[in-house]
């Protein structure tokens, strides 16, 4: 998981790695640069830190691969980031006089899915500096202005870049007067590079070292250290990144985690460059690891400020503002024996998801489980591959819902993250979480996308002209209706061109049921949903003749049944498997057989009364599945 474990072996002095060998001694604050890449999705990044890596030294040609900061057989096979990595860098940059002064640089890779923007933020908090990254063949996309606005929020110095200038449909011009337009200054300002091969990526390494300011700190203070992130390894424990603030921290002190009080021997202090290396330990402005051996997950919590035992600090840092989850949907072993497993995996993965969230939830149908909270449907998509991958785990996970405020007539107010949750009774209103969302798309389809909006329950908040072929959209949307297929739909209305962003505004009230799905009159949890008035039916008309269709026909007659409150909307009848009781008949009375026909209803209508229906753990998984989004959602 994350990171390979460092080696405590490592020696530095006969080390060939140049960010190893400088780092026998503490970085001067005024050599160090501490910087990011942020862009939309696919914009480059990974590609861009690879050439950097190679520029620097830090990686020869032989270990050189394609997303070489990309570690997890998920992000290399899905193509995208899903982990913020770290790695230092060693850059001489030529001075005036003709002397050379060696830099630290510390490049930090995030994410540019809109899921996994709480991973950015907490890089920024690490740096001083960012490189905001163009596609010069896309131009400015959504989630590009959003890592923009993060950036600006954290007081970064900004460097404009524009990527993949070697394609043959780029337009550097055209999307550098795009990108002065909205940040200010000079199209020429602008740097072009190419992370395929190369090209003004040494130019950008000398602007990074020229523009963005060096770290401050005291570095004879007591020792304060942010904790940005963390990883779990079954051999060393937990590993924990840092980025020292004041003081120093050295190997073998015992160090105090200023929100638990709990205090640790550092058994290694190192850097990452690009693989770890043990170094004598951190001081102002560096990034680096700790390891302290322990095995507890809890113990290392993001956010939180390293100070030394004895004489430390008595004022921790700002830590980051938690993220709240936006979608929950509960995650359930296929093999109930594997619950206990199911809890560890989701201890250890959360130290290295600090977005996720999960607490025990028990279901009729499923058995125990968890229900977890997740940023986005990607972001549930992708924990649920790593539990499957990295821990050999079987789940099924239930179709997502968002949270809802539910104030009833006697004005107590319920939150339910769980149609199960649903209270009882007369409800006076019902609140929803909204979000504003930035479509980015060519002109041509403005009349689509507004159409798909205004279908999602979407209002417009305002329209803007990026260029002449370009515009920005603003809608408020609830959550509930983006969070299935609004991006796939986006996606096929404007032939892959638009691009999309979305950040939380509070909630709305709305005329929202609680549709339930009978079998033979009882309710099954599992397959309650949480919809507005409108589309109650025709969830209610889709579920039940999903579900007649997977569920295996019985010795008696089964009615599936979708029902808001005491009133059914919508049924379906699964016919009994029948016995042909006539078939020795050859002729005679007719009486005869109606006797046997009519004792055959009677023995039906006995077994429908006592019978239980058997659903099949297929059918669960089948109607569960992600693609089963409340109907009245436009495909």
């Amino acid at each position: 998981m994350g990171c390979p474990c460092p080696s405590a072996g490592k020696d530095l002095v006969t080390s060939s790695n140049p960010a190893a060998r400088a780092h026998r001694t503490f970085t001067p604050p005024e050599l160090i640069r501490n910087f990011c890449i942020i862009a939309h999705i696919d914009h480059g990044k990974s590609t861009l830190a690879d050439r950097m890596l190679q520029l620097t030294g830090v990686v020869d040609g032989r270990a050189m691969r394609a997303q070489y900061l990309d570690r997890m057989d998920i992000e290399r096979e899905r193509g995208i980031t899903i982990k913020s990595q770290n790695v230092r860098l060693p850059w001489a940059v030529t001075q005036p006089d003709g002397s050379v002064k060696e830099h630290v640089l510390h490049l930090i890779d995030t994410p540019g899915h809109v899921d996994f923007t709480y991973e950015v933020s907490r890089s920024l908090a690490a740096c001083e500096g960012a490189v905001l990254l163009v596609d010069a063949a896309q131009g400015i996309e959504a989630q590009t202005l959003a890592n923009l606005y993060l950036a600006l929020e954290n007081n970064l110095t900004v460097i404009p870049v524009l990527n993949k200038i070697d394609l043959p449909s780029a337009q550097p011009e055209r999307y550098a007067e795009e990108i002065a337009h909205i940040i200010g200054g000079n199209p020429e300002d602008v740097l072009r590079v190419s992370g395929k091969t190369g090209a003004g990526v040494k130019e950008l390494l000398d602007k990074v070292v020229a523009e963005i300011p060096a770290p401050v700190g005291d570095p004879d203070g007591p020792a304060r250290a942010m904790i940005f992130d963390s990883v779990y390894d079954i051999y060393r424990g937990v590993i924990t990144y840092i980025r020292v603030i004041d003081g120093k921290i050295t190997p073998r002190e015992r160090i105090q985690m200023m929100s638990t009080r709990a205090t640790h021997e550092l058994l290694e202090v190192g850097v990452i460059s690009p693989d770890p290396v043990p170094t004598v330990g951190l001081g102002v402005g560096e990034v680096g690891y700790l390891i302290t051996g322990v095995k507890d997950v809890r113990q290392s919590k993001v956010g939180d400020t390293v100070t030394s035992a004895l004489r430390g600090a008595t004022e921790s840092l700002g830590g980051y503002r938690d993220p709240r989850p936006m979608v929950y949907s509960g995650l359930f072993p296929l093999d109930g024996s594997d619950y206990p497993l199911l809890r560890d995996a989701l201890d250890k993965l959360r130290l290295n998801d600090a977005a996720l969230t999960y607490e025990p939830e028990s279901s009729t149908a499923l058995g125990f489980g968890y229900r977890c909270g997740y940023l986005g449907l990607l972001h549930l998509e992708i924990t649920r591959d790593r539990l499957e991958r990295e821990f050999g785990l079987d789940l099924i996970s239930t179709a997502p819902t968002v949270v809802y405020t539910v104030t009833m007539e006697d004005r107590s107010v319920h939150s339910v993250t769980n149609p199960s949750d649903w209270p009882e009774g007369k409800i006076s209103d019902v609140h929803e979480p909204v979000v504003k969302c930035t479509i980015i798309t060519p002109t041509d389809y403005i009349g689509p996308v507004m159409e798909l909006c205004q279908s999602r329950r979407g209002v417009m908040g305002g329209m803007d002209y990026l260029s002449e072929t370009r515009v920005e959209l603003r809608y408020t949307m609830p959550l509930a209706e983006i969070i299935f297929d609004f991006f796939d739909s986006l996606k096929s209305r404007t032939r892959g061109y638009a691009s999309l962003d979305y950040d939380e505004s509070g909630t709305q009230a709305s005329d929202l049921v609680k549709v339930d799905i009978l079998l033979q009159g009882e309710p099954v949890d599992a397959f309650s949903a949480i919809v507005h008035r409108d589309f109650a039916y025709s969830y209610g008309l889709s579920m039940t003749a999903k579900l007649r269709e997977l569920i295996p026909r019985q010795q008696f007659e089964v009615p599936i049944q979708a029902a808001v409150g005491s009133r059914v909307i919508a049924r379906e009848t699964i016919r009994a498997m029948r016995k042909d009781v006539l078939a020795k008949c050859y002729g005679g009375d007719i009486t005869r057989k109606r006797k046997l026909l009519e004792k055959q209803k009677e023995g039906k209508k006995r077994m429908k009364m006592v019978g239980r229906v058997e659903v099949p753990q297929e059918a669960f998984i089948a109607a569960l599945s992600t693609d089963a989004a409340p109907a009245g959602k436009a495909k």
